[in-house]
C-alpha cells in the first residue's frame, strides 16, 4: 500500500474538485483490462451471431465504438488526463450461457497516469452500442458487471481482481 492510498487525489485543499498534477511522475508502461456483459433474449443473441440485425454488424460496430471511446475518455470524464494510447483492443464474445455478449477491453500507454478509465469506458460504450443496435428486437437487455479486472504500471503496481470473471492477470 502506497502512502497516498486513502487520500482523495482529485480534491483540492479547499474541497473543490481538481485535476491531479502528474508532472513529477515518471513515464511507465501501463495496461488496464476491464470486462462487462449484456444479457439478452436468446433470439437476440442468435440474430447478432448470424449478423441479421437490421442495423448491421453489431459486434464489429461495437468493437469500433469501444476503441473510439477509449481514445475520447478525457472528453467524457471531467478529471481524466488526455492520454496518448499505444494500443486499445476490444473483444466481444457471444456467450450462450448468459445468453448475451461478454466484452473485454485492454488499453495500453507509456505515460504518467493509468489507463483504467479508458478500458472501462471502452467496455461501457461497446455494451451501449450492442444495446443501441439490437434494442428494436429486445428492449429488456441488461448491461452489467462492468469492472476493472487487471492493471499494471505506475506507483500502484499490479492489481488483479480476485472476486469474479476475468480476474486472472
Amino acid at each position: 500500500m502506497t502512502e497516498n492510498r486513502g487520500k482523495l487525489s482529485h480534491v483540492a485543499a479547499d474541497g473543490t474538485a481538481r485535476m491531479v498534477d502528474v508532472s513529477a511522475k515518471a513515464d511507465t508502461h501501463r495496461m488496464a483490462r476491464a470486462t462487462g456483459s449484456i444479457v439478452m433474449q436468446r433470439s437476440t443473441l442468435d440474430a447478432i451471431v448470424a449478423n441479421s440485425v437490421a442495423k448491421g454488424d453489431v459486434l464489429g460496430v461495437a468493437r469500433l465504438a469501444g476503441i473510439m471511446s477509449a481514445k475520447r475518455t478525457s472528453d467524457l470524464i471531467p478529471l481524466c488526463h488526455p492520454l496518448a494510447l499505444t494500443d486499445v483492443a476490444v473483444n466481444l464474445t457471444p456467450d450462450p450461457s448468459l445468453p448475451g455478449v461478454r466484452v473485454e477491453a485492454i488499453a495500453k500507454t507509456i505515460g504518467k497516469t493509468g489507463v483504467e478509465m479508458e478500458a472501462l469506458t471502452a467496455v461501457s460504450v461497446a455494451l451501449l452500442t450492442v444495446y443501441d443496435m439490437a434494442k428494436a428486437m429486445d428492449r429488456s437487455m441488461t448491461i452489467g458487471d462492468i469492472s476493472l479486472t487487471h492493471k499494471t504500471g505506475g506507483v500502484g503496481g499490479e492489481y488483479a481482481r480476485l472476486d469474479g470473471p476475468g480476474e486472472s492477470p
